[in-house]
Protein backbone atom coordinates (compact mmCIF):
# COMPACT_ATOMS: atom_id res chain seq x y z
CA UNK A 1 0.00 0.00 0.00
CA UNK A 2 1.26 3.95 -0.69
CA UNK A 3 2.30 5.74 1.88
CA UNK A 4 0.36 8.72 0.82
CA UNK A 5 -2.81 6.72 0.67
CA UNK A 6 -2.45 4.49 3.82
CA UNK A 7 -0.32 6.35 6.22
CA UNK A 8 -2.53 8.80 8.45
CA UNK A 9 0.04 11.18 8.82
CA UNK A 10 0.30 12.02 4.99
CA UNK A 11 -3.54 11.77 4.07
CA UNK A 12 -3.77 14.34 6.19
CA UNK A 13 -2.51 16.29 3.85
CA UNK A 14 -4.17 14.78 0.79
CA UNK A 15 -7.43 17.26 0.55
CA UNK A 16 -5.06 19.95 1.16
CA UNK A 17 -2.91 19.08 -1.76
CA UNK A 18 -6.05 18.22 -3.76
CA UNK A 19 -8.77 20.55 -3.53
CA UNK A 20 -11.74 20.25 -5.39
CA UNK A 21 -10.93 19.90 -9.26
CA UNK A 22 -12.57 21.66 -11.68
CA UNK A 23 -12.83 18.39 -13.24
CA UNK A 24 -15.58 16.63 -11.02
CA UNK A 25 -17.98 19.67 -11.79
CA UNK A 26 -17.65 18.32 -15.23
CA UNK A 27 -17.54 14.72 -14.04
CA UNK A 28 -20.96 15.38 -12.31
CA UNK A 29 -22.37 15.81 -15.40
CA UNK A 30 -21.57 12.41 -17.09
CA UNK A 31 -23.77 11.03 -13.89
CA UNK A 32 -26.68 13.46 -13.88
CA UNK A 33 -29.84 11.59 -12.96
CA UNK A 34 -28.17 8.34 -11.88
CA UNK A 35 -30.21 6.78 -8.90
CA UNK A 36 -27.26 4.92 -7.66
CA UNK A 37 -23.52 5.32 -8.35
CA UNK A 38 -20.57 2.69 -7.45
CA UNK A 39 -17.39 5.22 -7.12
CA UNK A 40 -14.60 2.98 -7.15
CA UNK A 41 -11.25 4.34 -5.54
CA UNK A 42 -12.86 6.86 -3.63
CA UNK A 43 -10.49 8.67 -1.71
CA UNK A 44 -11.09 11.10 0.86
CA UNK A 45 -14.82 10.91 -0.33
CA UNK A 46 -14.99 14.13 -1.90
CA UNK A 47 -16.80 12.76 -4.91
CA UNK A 48 -18.42 10.07 -3.54
CA UNK A 49 -20.26 12.86 -0.76
CA UNK A 50 -21.34 15.72 -3.71
CA UNK A 51 -22.96 12.44 -5.71
CA UNK A 52 -25.11 11.72 -2.79
CA UNK A 53 -25.77 15.30 -1.82
CA UNK A 54 -27.39 14.93 -5.43
CA UNK A 55 -29.85 12.56 -4.37
CA UNK A 56 -28.23 9.39 -6.04
CA UNK A 57 -27.37 6.41 -3.17
CA UNK A 58 -23.55 5.94 -3.48
CA UNK A 59 -21.41 3.05 -2.41
CA UNK A 60 -17.99 4.18 -2.15
CA UNK A 61 -15.20 1.64 -2.66
CA UNK A 62 -11.39 1.96 -1.90
CA UNK A 63 -8.46 -0.41 -0.22
CA UNK A 64 -7.04 2.77 1.78
CA UNK A 65 -8.50 2.29 5.54
CA UNK A 66 -6.31 6.12 6.36
CA UNK A 67 -8.75 7.34 3.95
CA UNK A 68 -11.64 5.92 4.65
CA UNK A 69 -11.82 7.71 7.89
CA UNK A 70 -11.54 11.00 6.35
CA UNK A 71 -14.52 9.76 4.42
CA UNK A 72 -16.72 8.57 7.03
CA UNK A 73 -15.93 11.98 9.04
CA UNK A 74 -16.66 14.14 6.24
CA UNK A 75 -20.03 16.13 6.31
CA UNK A 76 -22.52 14.14 4.52
CA UNK A 77 -20.11 11.16 4.68
CA UNK A 78 -23.00 9.26 6.69
CA UNK A 79 -25.08 9.64 2.80
CA UNK A 80 -22.62 6.93 1.69
CA UNK A 81 -22.00 3.21 2.15
CA UNK A 82 -18.50 2.95 2.68
CA UNK A 83 -16.75 -0.28 1.74
CA UNK A 84 -12.94 -0.90 2.40
CA UNK A 85 -11.68 -3.22 -0.39
CA UNK A 86 -9.99 -3.15 -3.92
CA UNK A 87 -12.03 -2.64 -7.01
CA UNK A 88 -10.60 -6.17 -8.59
CA UNK A 89 -12.68 -9.12 -8.02
CA UNK A 90 -15.46 -6.54 -6.14
CA UNK A 91 -18.64 -8.54 -6.14
CA UNK A 92 -21.43 -6.54 -4.01
CA UNK A 93 -24.30 -8.59 -5.83
CA UNK A 94 -26.45 -5.51 -7.07
CA UNK A 95 -25.99 -3.42 -10.12
CA UNK A 96 -25.71 0.64 -10.24
CA UNK A 97 -27.09 3.14 -12.86
CA UNK A 98 -23.67 4.23 -12.93
CA UNK A 99 -19.93 3.30 -11.90
CA UNK A 100 -17.14 5.99 -11.87
CA UNK A 101 -13.36 6.22 -11.31
CA UNK A 102 -12.18 9.69 -11.21
CA UNK A 103 -8.87 11.35 -9.99
CA UNK A 104 -7.12 8.96 -12.11
CA UNK A 105 -7.48 6.36 -9.48
CA UNK A 106 -7.46 3.43 -12.34
CA UNK A 107 -3.85 4.33 -13.30
CA UNK A 108 -3.04 2.58 -9.63
CA UNK A 109 -3.64 -0.74 -11.46
CA UNK A 110 -0.03 -0.98 -12.57
CA UNK A 111 -0.69 -4.38 -14.45
CA UNK A 112 -2.89 -5.58 -17.60
CA UNK A 113 -4.21 -8.07 -15.10
CA UNK A 114 -5.11 -5.81 -12.77
CA UNK A 115 -7.08 -3.92 -15.49
CA UNK A 116 -8.56 -6.06 -16.34
CA UNK A 117 -10.28 -7.60 -13.34
CA UNK A 118 -11.13 -4.24 -12.74
CA UNK A 119 -13.43 -3.76 -15.80
CA UNK A 120 -14.87 -6.62 -15.22
CA UNK A 121 -15.60 -5.88 -11.73
CA UNK A 122 -17.30 -2.30 -13.37
CA UNK A 123 -19.12 -4.54 -16.14
CA UNK A 124 -20.02 -6.82 -13.32
CA UNK A 125 -21.80 -4.04 -11.37
CA UNK A 126 -22.90 -1.75 -13.88
CA UNK A 127 -27.13 -2.04 -14.52
CA UNK A 128 -28.50 -2.62 -18.20
CA UNK A 129 -28.88 0.75 -19.79
CA UNK A 130 -26.26 2.05 -17.17
CA UNK A 131 -23.09 4.67 -17.33
CA UNK A 132 -19.23 4.31 -16.68
CA UNK A 133 -16.36 6.17 -17.14
CA UNK A 134 -13.14 6.74 -15.72
CA UNK A 135 -9.81 8.64 -16.69
CA UNK A 136 -6.06 7.33 -17.26
CA UNK A 137 -3.33 10.38 -18.49
CA UNK A 138 -1.97 9.45 -22.06
CA UNK A 139 1.34 8.64 -22.09
CA UNK A 140 1.93 10.81 -25.00
CA UNK A 141 1.33 13.75 -23.13
CA UNK A 142 4.37 12.98 -20.87
CA UNK A 143 2.95 14.61 -18.29
CA UNK A 144 5.69 12.97 -15.50
CA UNK A 145 8.31 15.08 -17.10
CA UNK A 146 6.53 18.23 -15.46
CA UNK A 147 6.67 16.77 -12.28
CA UNK A 148 10.17 17.62 -10.84
CA UNK A 149 11.28 19.34 -8.07
CA UNK A 150 11.71 22.92 -9.79
CA UNK A 151 8.41 23.05 -11.54
CA UNK A 152 6.30 21.73 -8.53
CA UNK A 153 8.00 23.02 -5.24
CA UNK A 154 6.02 25.50 -3.40
CA UNK A 155 5.31 27.11 0.21
CA UNK A 156 1.68 26.84 1.16
CA UNK A 157 0.06 27.62 4.55
CA UNK A 158 -1.95 24.39 6.15
CA UNK A 159 -4.79 24.76 8.49
CA UNK A 160 -3.25 22.82 11.07
CA UNK A 161 0.73 22.37 10.18
CA UNK A 162 1.73 26.34 9.36
CA UNK A 163 3.52 26.58 6.27
CA UNK A 164 4.44 23.61 4.52
CA UNK A 165 6.62 23.22 1.75
CA UNK A 166 5.67 20.30 -0.75
CA UNK A 167 7.23 19.07 -4.29
CA UNK A 168 7.10 16.06 -6.45
CA UNK A 169 9.86 13.86 -8.37
CA UNK A 170 8.99 11.32 -10.83
CA UNK A 171 11.39 8.96 -12.81
CA UNK A 172 10.61 6.21 -15.00
CA UNK A 173 10.95 2.57 -14.22
CA UNK A 174 11.90 -0.68 -15.50
CA UNK A 175 8.03 -1.65 -15.79
CA UNK A 176 6.40 -1.55 -19.00
CA UNK A 177 4.69 1.62 -18.74
CA UNK A 178 4.93 2.43 -14.77
CA UNK A 179 6.00 5.88 -13.66
CA UNK A 180 7.46 5.98 -10.08
CA UNK A 181 7.29 9.55 -8.45
CA UNK A 182 7.82 11.38 -4.88
CA UNK A 183 5.44 13.32 -2.44
CA UNK A 184 7.53 15.50 -0.47
CA UNK A 185 5.88 17.25 2.88
CA UNK A 186 8.25 19.64 5.10
CA UNK A 187 7.18 21.27 7.82
CA UNK A 188 8.53 24.16 9.40
CA UNK A 189 9.78 22.76 12.29
CA UNK A 190 12.01 20.19 11.09
CA UNK A 191 9.35 17.10 10.37
CA UNK A 192 9.48 15.14 7.14
CA UNK A 193 7.16 13.26 5.30
CA UNK A 194 8.12 11.15 2.05
CA UNK A 195 6.26 8.73 -0.15
CA UNK A 196 6.89 6.70 -2.91
CA UNK A 197 3.77 6.20 -6.02
CA UNK A 198 3.96 4.02 -8.74
CA UNK A 199 1.12 4.88 -11.78
CA UNK A 200 0.65 3.26 -14.51
CA UNK A 201 -0.10 5.27 -18.10
CA UNK A 202 -1.47 2.47 -20.56
CA UNK A 203 -1.87 3.39 -24.34
CA UNK A 204 -5.54 4.01 -25.46
CA UNK A 205 -4.84 0.44 -27.74
CA UNK A 206 -4.70 -1.28 -24.46
CA UNK A 207 -7.68 0.35 -22.90
CA UNK A 208 -9.90 0.00 -26.05
CA UNK A 209 -8.59 -3.60 -26.32
CA UNK A 210 -9.24 -4.66 -22.56
CA UNK A 211 -12.32 -2.38 -22.20
CA UNK A 212 -14.40 -4.55 -24.90
CA UNK A 213 -12.66 -7.59 -23.28
CA UNK A 214 -14.47 -6.84 -20.20
CA UNK A 215 -17.91 -6.81 -22.13
CA UNK A 216 -18.29 -3.07 -22.02
CA UNK A 217 -18.47 -0.34 -24.79
CA UNK A 218 -17.29 3.38 -25.19
CA UNK A 219 -20.45 5.17 -26.51
CA UNK A 220 -17.29 7.88 -26.38
CA UNK A 221 -14.24 8.93 -25.83
CA UNK A 222 -13.17 12.37 -24.55
CA UNK A 223 -9.69 13.63 -24.47
CA UNK A 224 -9.55 15.86 -21.07
CA UNK A 225 -11.72 16.88 -18.13
CA UNK A 226 -14.07 19.68 -19.57
CA UNK A 227 -15.56 17.30 -22.35
CA UNK A 228 -13.01 17.95 -25.08
CA UNK A 229 -12.26 15.94 -27.93
CA UNK A 230 -9.88 12.83 -28.16
CA UNK A 231 -6.90 14.43 -29.65
CA UNK A 232 -3.26 13.90 -30.51
CA UNK A 233 -1.42 14.76 -27.43
CA UNK A 234 -4.54 15.03 -25.23
CA UNK A 235 -4.33 14.74 -21.47
CA UNK A 236 -6.70 12.06 -21.00
CA UNK A 237 -8.09 8.96 -22.45
CA UNK A 238 -12.25 9.27 -20.60
CA UNK A 239 -14.08 6.41 -21.87
CA UNK A 240 -17.61 7.23 -21.41
CA UNK A 241 -20.06 4.18 -22.03
CA UNK A 242 -21.64 1.32 -20.52
CA UNK A 243 -22.82 -2.62 -21.10
CA UNK A 244 -21.60 -4.33 -24.88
Amino acid sequence: MDALYDDPAQVAFYDWDNPWPEDFDWFLTLVDGAGSVLDLGYGTGVFSVALAARGARVVGVDRAGAMLAIARAREGGNRVSWVEGAAQGLDLERRFQAVVMTGHAFQTLLTPQDRAACLATIARQLAPGGRFFFDSRNPAAREWEQWTPAATREVRAHPDFGLVERWNAAEATDGAGVIEYQTQYRLQDGRHWQARSRIAFPAFDELEGAIAAAGLRVDRWYGDASGGPLRQGCPDFIPFGGLA
